[in-house]
């Protein structure tokens, strides 16, 4: 089972560059997980709604048109779909859908940035809590949990080029990256740290400073699946030679 994920930073945009979509088409995804689509559904045009042989779901935000916003298509059609946590004050910024199945329930997220006001950061620090009960309560059903996209944080130093310039930055604060310890204390495995230990490569750049050109950049775009699942993994990727966003994709395959 492929799964690709990608923040895409706008994915009318991203759809009309060249190469992106027929890229991912001919990896031919199971799943193909999007962050930040920044558009409601009804203004998409149909060849990015329909794309052939898949289901599609999308979630935007209900405060802001042009903001946030997730998407997942799927060749295999889900027993159940849901959207958000079920917190009503979260899940206004269409951040979330999960795909439930008999055994398994896919998760898109999109974690809210937090920088700028304090309010935000609390926000985001309210959403990583509600987040990790909301997938410890799948895990308690029984159902074996996959859930990936942008969660916005770099967990240790080598996950960002300059760690020491950071260390007061929103995405590297003690009190976010705490929350990647939490989830994977609950039983939850970060899967590209865990296969590749001491390996460096960044999933996101800043595109105002050029840093994709310097390789100056950040992984705060995961996989994470639930540990009883994590010996089914035969491959785990970032493609950081794929252009199209300010982030790129990363892959996950998987035999459940």
């Amino acid at each position: 089972m492929k799964i690709i994920s990608w923040n895409v930073n706008g994915i009318r945009a991203w759809s009309k560059k060249d190469g992106c979509l027929n890229w991912v088409l001919e990896n031919q995804p199971d799943f193909f997980c999007v962050q930040e689509t920044k558009a409601q559904e009804d203004q998409l045009s149909d060849d990015i709604k329909k794309l052939p042989n898949y289901f599609s779901y999308f979630e935007s935000s209900k405060e802001r048109k042009g903001h946030s916003g997730v998407a997942i298509y799927t060749k295999l059609k889900p027993e159940k779909v849901s959207f958000g946590l079920g917190v009503k004050d979260l899940d206004q910024q269409g951040r979330q859908i999960n795909l439930f199945y008999k055994d398994f329930v896919i998760i898109n997220c999109y974690f809210p940035n937090g920088g700028g006001p304090a309010e935000r950061l609390q926000f985001k620090l309210k959403y990583y809590k509600e987040f990790l009960n909301f997938i410890l309560k799948i895990k308690k059903s029984g159902k074996k949990v996959i859930f990936c996209g942008d969660v916005n944080v770099a967990h240790k130093e080598i996950d960002l080029a300059r760690p020491e310039n950071n260390k007061n930055s929103v995405g590297f604060l003690p009190e976010e990256r705490v929350w990647i310890d939490k989830f994977i204390s609950s039983g939850f495995v970060d899967v590209y740290r865990k296969l590749n230990p001491e390996k460096i490569k960044y999933s996101w750049w800043d595109m105002k400073t050029f840093s994709r050109d310097r390789n100056v950049g950040w992984r705060i775009d995961y996989f994470f699946v639930d540990e009883k699942i994590f010996n089914k993994i035969s491959d785990v990727e970032i493609f950081d030679n794929v252009f199209g966003s300010d982030h790129a994709p990363i892959y996950l395959n998987i035999k459940i």
